[in-house]
């Protein structure tokens, strides 16, 4: 897989439950590792080669599904932590950012509560924040919508395209819904039994021909929201790339 981005861009990479989308994401800031094969992000390496490690760690950043926020922090030093130690800022530089990022993200005047008086939206626009504030140039996102309700998925997307258009920061996100697609990515890749199986151009000229089935919903889905147009879906059978 070579040059699925143009930055800043939103790619999705979509797939069932199992498919291997996590453990892709995971292994592009060297939470998983890879078997073969070469990972560059932004010329960086990702190996295991500590002084590479630590180049790839400040320039990206992660969202796990879970939050994974430090429950025995407050939201302001969840977010003024990473800047601190990899950045070297001061705590006032930390806490200026961290401000900047929470008043982005909405939630300026919860900066002295701790995760557990938040709602699950919160806590997902702080982990944002937080994943945001070393100043990544690549944000990872595993499932960010996945616990979340309509009205705060809804929420939760705006805001990621708010910081990809506004930061210039390129997202990557991993989800099994299709929703996200809809709403934020120009690129779709879909991904099933770890293996990548297409990528969908869903702004360009020509039109769809998708070949998974996943990709076949995709394609119904967007001919119901554009009126049939645009959208080419195949019969079911067994097709090549």
């Amino acid at each position: 897989m070579n040059n699925m981005q143009k930055k800043p861009e939103i790619i999705v990479f979509a797939g069932p439950n199992g498919s291997g989308k996590s453990t892709f994401l995971r292994m592009l800031n060297r939470l998983e590792r890879h078997d073969a094969g070469r990972i560059l992000i932004d010329g960086i390496e990702v190996s295991d080669d500590r002084h590479k490690l630590d180049a790839l760690r400040q320039e990206v950043g992660m969202v796990f599904q879970q939050f994974n926020l430090f429950s025995h922090l407050s939201v302001l030093d969840n977010l003024t932590l990473a800047p601190r130690r990899i950045r070297g800022l001061s705590r006032q530089e930390a806490n200026e950012r961290a401000m900047a990022l929470l008043t982005r993200v909405g939630l300026e005047a919860h900066a002295h509560k701790f995760p557990h008086a938040l709602s699950g939206g919160q806590q997902q626009r702080v982990a944002i924040a937080r994943a945001l504030a070393p100043e990544p140039s690549v944000l990872l996102c595993d499932e960010p919508t996945s616990a979340l309700d309509t009205e705060t998925t809804r929420s939760v997307l705006a805001t990621l395209k708010d910081i990809n258009q506004k930061l210039g920061v390129t997202i990557v996100i991993v989800t099994h819904e299709l929703s996200v697609v809809h709403a934020l990515c120009r690129q779709a890749a879909v991904v099933e039994q770890g293996v990548l199986v297409e990528r969908l151009d869903l702004e360009g000229t020509a039109p769809l021909a998708p070949v998974s089935a996943l990709g076949r919903e995709l394609a119904r889905q967007m001919a119901s929201a554009q009126g049939g147009q645009g959208v080419v879906v195949p019969g079911e059978g067994t097709h090549g790339i």
